[in-house]
């Protein structure tokens, strides 16, 4: 399926880049450091993702400590669109492990799921009022007790009804699979279109939700194999104790240039260009100055 490196009419520079899923830590991490790294090898716009409060306070438990955590990430946005040629944008949610750390805490999965449904409130309301572009949720992606799994889903299914009520993307985080189509269909039984649901850290075959593939050269094989919508991301998490991981900010813009040269010309505007317009209704060309 390779074509000869020859075949392609584009350079990066001809191109926005986007990744996807990435978090920024303004506190302990790299920060506008990442984010210029990223730019160096042609990076030019950034989704960035909250850090599950955890990791920059404590286990979130009431709205001050989602508060707090969203608008360091919206801060961190702000101060990476001063970095970028293009612009970042912030999505603020709750991941999914945080219910395992509420009942480690001595909370009943129901106290816990209501918890997060407000965290998620909060959340809708950054998007509603313009901060925020989407809202993060999902479920745990290991193995948990069903009362803490039907809460979890409960927890999910109450970002897609916001979601619908504030016209958005629900990013999620779940189990690996390439089959989430029941998940789309809850999301439209909440009044969400399945286009405005995205499978965060997916592999390069899904059915259901939009994939946003870890930037992996196999998985972006398949991904361009299958000409599908599709995003592209590392999952940075900015964690100076585990520099580089998941991928390092380098890799989408690098994953760009190697899809480039193999002549994916096609795939490479329909992962930055089309894709985040459909989904997300961002431009990422009339918002791109370099």
């Amino acid at each position: 399926m390779r074509s000869p490196p020859s075949l392609s009419n584009m350079n990066i520079d001809d191109t926005p880049v986007l990744d996807n899923h990435m978090h920024l830590d303004p506190i302990e991490g790299r920060n506008t450091d990442a984010v210029e790294d990223f730019v160096s090898v042609g990076g030019t716009h950034l989704l960035v993702l909250n850090k599950p409060s955890w990791h920059l306070r404590e286990a979130a438990t009431d709205e001050a400590i989602f508060e707090e955590v969203f608008e360091l990430t919206i801060d961190a946005a702000a101060d990476a669109s001063e970095v970028l040629p293009g612009r970042a944008w912030p999505v603020l949610g709750v991941h999914p492990g945080l219910i395992s750390q509420l009942v480690e805490e001595g909370y009943t999965p129901a106290a816990a799921r209501d918890i997060m449904q407000a965290g998620l409130d909060i959340a809708a309301g950054y998007v509603a009022d313009g901060p925020a572009l989407a809202i993060k949720s999902g479920r745990p992606h290991y193995d948990v007790s069903d009362e803490v799994w039907a809460a979890s889903n409960a927890v999910m299914r109450h970002a897609f009804d916001l979601a619908g009520e504030v016209g958005c993307v629900v990013q999620l985080h779940t189990e690996g699979s390439e089959d989430l189509t029941e998940i789309t269909e809850w999301a439209q039984a909440e009044g969400l279109p399945p286009e405005q649901v995205v499978k965060h850290y997916s592999g390069g075959r899904l059915e259901g939700p939009i994939k946003s593939v870890i930037a992996e050269k196999d998985e972006l094989e398949i991904a361009v194999e299958a000409d599908e919508p599709f995003l592209m991301e590392t999952d940075f998490i900015d964690d100076p104790e585990r520099p580089g991981a998941v991928l390092g900010p380098k890799t989408v813009p690098r994953r760009v240039r190697w899809m480039l040269e193999n002549g994916w010309d096609d795939a490479v505007r329909r992962a930055h260009v089309e894709t985040p317009a459909r989904v997300y209704g961002i431009d990422t060309e009339a918002t791109l100055d370099r």
